[in-house]
């Protein structure tokens, strides 16, 4: 059984889907032992709490870089014996200190189709910005492993999701969330922990 160890900063309605998931039994091999927030009074924390998950509390603005942060979390890490860190609605960017002590071992969901609409600068909120102003018809979600490259990590699983006529960011937002983050998260938790992602030159195969 996988020890999975979940970053959050806010809601947590990633987190929401992934213990949904487990409770479900679509997790396999997996379990969620403990969800780390990177701000206090997370909502996030309250619903790892409500299903008997230990939180830990790192906050950032206690550190005075990211350096000195990234190491703070990494100790927790290793120290919480995670076997595999998800990334959800962690809205902060580390550095290469977790990637080095987790490779291919941390994987993210961003709200578009990686490579559109990626990178520093692109979360939340952006990116739904950026898909209308481009006029994309097809935007979705991608759940990808972290490397010490902003969203440029292996992709796992993409799912595409349709723009609509009359889209704002906060319509687009939830029907991607709705029908594509929250489904295929706990999909890319579940393979990994199953041990059914392969790594071959530099791309996530599935098994």
């Amino acid at each position: 059984m996988k020890n999975i160890v979940v970053l959050v900063s806010g809601g947590g309605t990633n987190l929401q889907a992934l213990i949904d998931a487990e409770k479900a039994g679509n997790i396999k091999n997996g379990k969620i032992t403990c969800v780390i927030s990177s701000k206090e009074g997370a909502y996030a924390l309250e619903r790892a709490e409500q299903n008997g998950i230990k939180g830990i509390v790192i906050p950032r603005k206690a550190y005075p870089d990211i350096a000195s942060y990234t190491r703070a979390v990494t100790d927790a890490l290793l120290a919480e014996k995670a076997d595999l860190v998800v990334y959800a609605g962690f809205m902060t960017i580390l550095d290469e200190q977790v990637t080095k002590a987790f490779p291919y071992k941390m994987m993210n969901v961003h709200p578009a189709l990686i490579p559109s609409f990626c990178g520093k600068g692109f979360y939340g909120l952006h990116v739904h910005e950026a898909a209308l102003a481009a006029g994309v018809k097809l935007s979705g979600a991608t759940v990808h492993f972290v490397t010490e490259v902003c969203d440029g990590g292996p992709i796992i699983i993409q799912k595409a999701v349709p723009v609509e006529n009359g889209d704002t960011p906060e319509t687009l937002q939830k029907r991607i969330m709705e029908q594509a983050e929250w489904k295929i998260l706990p999909e890319a938790v579940s393979l990994f922990c199953e041990e059914r992602i392969e790594i071959r030159d530099g791309k996530a195969y599935v098994l």
